[in-house]
């Protein structure tokens, strides 16, 4: 039984034994004049485990902690990006893509994404400036009416002035003519230049008319085109991600003063929030239709988990409670994600579950996030269905070995960091990942987690023999 044990050990360390001398009296060492061994107190269930056999074992340790067990409940799922973390960047207008980021990019607001070349661009330009130039049109037509009612008010004038002569002339030689007296021609041609002033005037009166109509229409004209001019403002500031403010600003130019739409060649698109280039839609060069994906931006730390709970749950499960959103692995030894990095949310159940399943959609956001969360990562969910129920001492079920029907623990010796008592453990509920511990543990006592299986593999059907460890990671039963 001895040789297979001492087998056993050689597959887990990986090492070849070499023997074991001890002198009457004297420390147990390794052959290779290795790392001291403490030899094993006169308790008959202690394991001596030094530092050289814990590091060649593997052995992690973990604090007995106060859990409710009992009230808590446990789901599987998976982390996955919040609705808000993914941004798409499409194309306004149709045209030729020049990329000038990489997929997996860090980007900050106003980064340049990707620029198009774009001749529907040069159509708005164009659009704009004949917008302009009709405004400015209507504008010069307009500032022409003031001096022509001004020259008609005083045409006007002088006709009025003119026909007041005329009415005191006929009016004259009408009473000369009355008194006997007169000439009948001059009376006549009195009356004609009167008639003819008067036409003129009605005439000047209809032109001043025919103005002011025309004055009314050329104002509607030009309100019409400014309202136009900015309608095609607000669109070019949409297509470039620009405001309308931006775009009027004047730039100087080599040929002179110009609006700033009518300095843009091509289309810059920019980053609005900081994020990471998930993918890219289009291969540099190519070209992209209109509304085309071009440039998908994520925002890592936007994350949530999605769990699948049982609706037989349903009963306990409300919105509010704490969660705790803990590694698949509980474990802390090896490159596995360490059980200690936990985070903590609040629960949100979702709006409908799945009746082939039975299973309802259980939704947290972690308020601060490990850098072992990314999207499609599992995890589990533990949840405490009731805060106010006294909590247990309790150790992770992987720590627990089965000698047979038997299960096992191994206590770190309080009087003695470098052994270890092995225990039947005194069980209680378990939640699938944690177990209550009844009896024969306290607050703060270590259980070893990483390395029990090979301690319960050596010590079967032997505790009351006792042994120790090798530095090479080998057992031998007794003290010899």
């Amino acid at each position: 039984m001895s040789r297979i044990r001492v087998a056993m050990a050689l597959v887990w360390a990986g090492f070849v034994l070499a023997g074991c001398n001890r002198s009457p009296g004297g420390p147990v060492a390794s052959d290779d004049g290795g790392a001291r061994v403490e030899e094993v107190s006169s308790a008959s269930n202690r394991v001596a485990i030094p530092p050289a056999v814990r590091s060649n074992l593997g052995i992690t340790f973990v604090e007995v902690e106060r859990r409710r067990i009992e009230h808590t409940l446990r789901a599987p799922g998976r982390f996955e990006y919040l609705p808000t973390a993914r941004r798409e960047y499409r194309t306004a207008l149709p045209g030729r893509i020049e990329l000038l980021v990489e997929q997996f990019d860090h980007v900050e607001p106003g980064a340049v994404l990707y620029r198009i070349d774009s001749p529907a661009w040069r159509e708005m330009q164009q659009a704009l400036a004949d917008a302009d130039a009709r405004i400015d049109q209507l504008a010069a037509r307009r500032d022409t009416f003031s001096p022509l009612f001004a020259a008609h008010e005083q045409h006007e004038a002088s006709l009025q002035e003119s026909i007041a002569v005329w009415d005191d002339r006929v009016a004259q030689l009408e009473s000369v003519r009355a008194a006997g007296g007169g000439r009948i021609d001059d009376l006549a041609s009195a009356r004609a230049s009167l008639a003819s002033a008067r036409a003129e005037l009605a005439s000047v009166q209809e032109k001043k008319a025919t103005l002011h109509a025309e004055q009314r229409q050329t104002q509607a004209d030009l309100g019409a085109a400014m309202s136009r001019r900015t309608f095609l403002l607000d669109s070019a500031a949409a297509r470039v991600a620009s405001t309308a403010d931006e775009l009027t600003i004047t730039v100087e130019t080599p040929t002179g003063s110009q609006p700033a739409w009518a300095t843009i060649d091509s289309i810059a698109v920019v980053a609005t929030d900081a994020g990471v280039v998930e993918s890219l839609g289009l291969t540099n060069g190519s070209w992209a239709d209109e509304r085309a994906a071009v440039v998908t931006v994520v925002r890592p730390e936007h994350l949530r988990f999605r769990a699948s709970g049982l609706q037989s749950d349903l009963g306990v499960l409300v919105d509010g409670l704490h969660a705790r959103i803990v590694p698949p692995t509980p474990t802390r030894a090896g490159r596995a994600v360490p059980m200690s990095e936990t985070m903590e949310g609040t629960l949100h159940l979702g709006l409908a579950g799945d009746p082939d399943d039975r299973t309802l959609d259980l939704f947290v956001t972690p308020g601060e996030l490990r850098s072992w969360a990314r999207p499609g990562v599992t995890a589990q969910l533990e949840i405490v269905t009731d805060a106010t129920a006294v909590p247990e001492l309790a150790i992770p079920r992987a720590a627990v070995q089965w000698d047979g029907l038997t299960p096992v623990i191994f206590r770190r010796a309080p009087d003695d960091p470098n052994e270890t008592i092995r225990m039947e453990a005194d069980l209680g509920e378990d939640d699938g990942r944690w177990v209550a511990l009844l009896s024969g543990v306290r607050d703060g006592d270590e259980i070893v987690l990483d390395g029990a299986f090979q301690l319960m593999l050596a010590t079967s059907g032997s505790v009351q023999k006792g042994g120790h460890f090798h530095a090479d990671g080998t057992f031998h039963e007794g003290e010899d």
